[in-house]
């Protein structure tokens, strides 16, 4: 039996929520704490947590944990702010860990 045609969603690992589009992603060649991770241009259904600047793999950034807002597991973080030029694209965008989210129904 055929899939109805609609957005291909990207849900929580854990609740199945929905919480992120296909095709808002803008790489799939992100680390993540538990490995590889996606960059997104938009979430959805998600709670972003308290700035706090991190040292990551491209330098210094203000980041927001993100969670799922059905669960609250953790799914990955917000680019608050990049603190180098090379690195202001990140700025408004979305890191989500590949081990914590699921493809749904595609």
């Amino acid at each position: 039996m055929a899939h109805p045609i609609g957005p291909r969603l990207y849900s929580c690992c854990n609740c199945r929520n929905h919480v992120g589009l296909h095709d808002d992603i803008i790489s799939k060649a992100f680390q993540g704490r538990t490995g590889r991770a996606f960059l997104f241009s938009h979430a959805m259904n998600i709670v972003v947590g308290a700035k706090e600047d991190r040292h990551l793999l491209t330098g210094l950034h203000t980041v927001a944990d993100i969670s799922c807002a059905d669960c609250n597991e953790p799914l990955g973080w917000k680019y608050e702010r990049a603190y180098e030029t090379s690195q202001k694209y990140k700025e408004g965008k979305f890191i989500f860990e590949k081990a914590k989210i699921v493809k749904e129904d595609w």
